[in-house]
């Protein structure tokens, strides 16, 4: 059985839980919050969650753990056989990270942690957000699901990384990022509604209090 190490508030954490959810695939959630001590970075080289521990070992990076269910596993396919068709869903995949999640990030203290950001990082995100929503709205078919017909990877990251750059923008600039896109905004209720998606918030939910008292004892 496999083992999913980190903790229930990473949207990355969620990316493979909902992966091995719709998949069918039994696994064990192990609490991991990495440091940088000899023990955690035995399990994870950068001190990063997720991890997926195999018969073989540990498997880091998120990309590189659906794959790798993806192509070990069997299950409800998450990609397609076609390699152009394949090709488009991971290059949507990436996109959304690079263009989206990790400029949205750069928010997140001062969206989620009552912190504060510095203007100059604002800019740059704020900036970078709205050419990568305008990315993705050229790039997605959203018919009804990212990639086309069928729920895929690029749906894992578009759960749960638009719907946080959403907040971003509402919270940091005040802006509505998906306010051109309303298919975009239509395929988050609806995966809203799905029992796994569901499942996986209400674990959040009841994670947050502790991992809110985690940040404060932080700061």
């Amino acid at each position: 059985m496999f083992k999913l190490y980190g903790f229930c508030v990473s949207n990355y954490y969620n990316m493979v839980k909902l992966a091995l959810l719709e998949k069918g695939l039994p696994f064990e959630e192990v609490m991991f919050v990495p440091t940088q001590t000899p023990e955690s970075l035995a399990i994870s080289p950068r001190g990063k969650v997720p991890v997926l521990g195999v018969e073989q070992g540990y498997i880091n990076e998120t990309s590189v753990i659906l794959e790798y269910i993806e192509q070990a596993q069997k299950g409800k396919p998450l990609l397609p056989n076609e390699p152009f068709e394949r090709a488009q869903v991971l290059a949507l995949a990436k996109e959304i990270e690079l263009y989206i999640e990790l400029p949205a990030r750069a928010c997140f203290p001062e969206a989620f942690f009552g912190m504060t950001v510095s203007e100059a990082i604002k800019e740059k995100s704020k900036a970078e957000l709205l050419l990568g929503f305008a990315s993705l709205a050229r790039h997605g078919k959203f018919a009804p699901y990212v990639a086309g017909e069928s729920l895929s990877i690029a749906d894992l990251y578009f759960q749960y990384s638009v719907s946080l750059a959403s907040a971003v923008g509402q919270k940091v600039f005040g802006i509505d990022l998906l306010a051109e896109m309303p298919a975009a905004r239509a395929l988050l209720e609806r995966l809203g509604q799905n029992p796994n998606v569901q499942r996986i918030a209400a674990d959040r939910e009841a994670a947050m209090p502790a991992f809110m008292a985690m940040i404060a004892a932080k700061k």
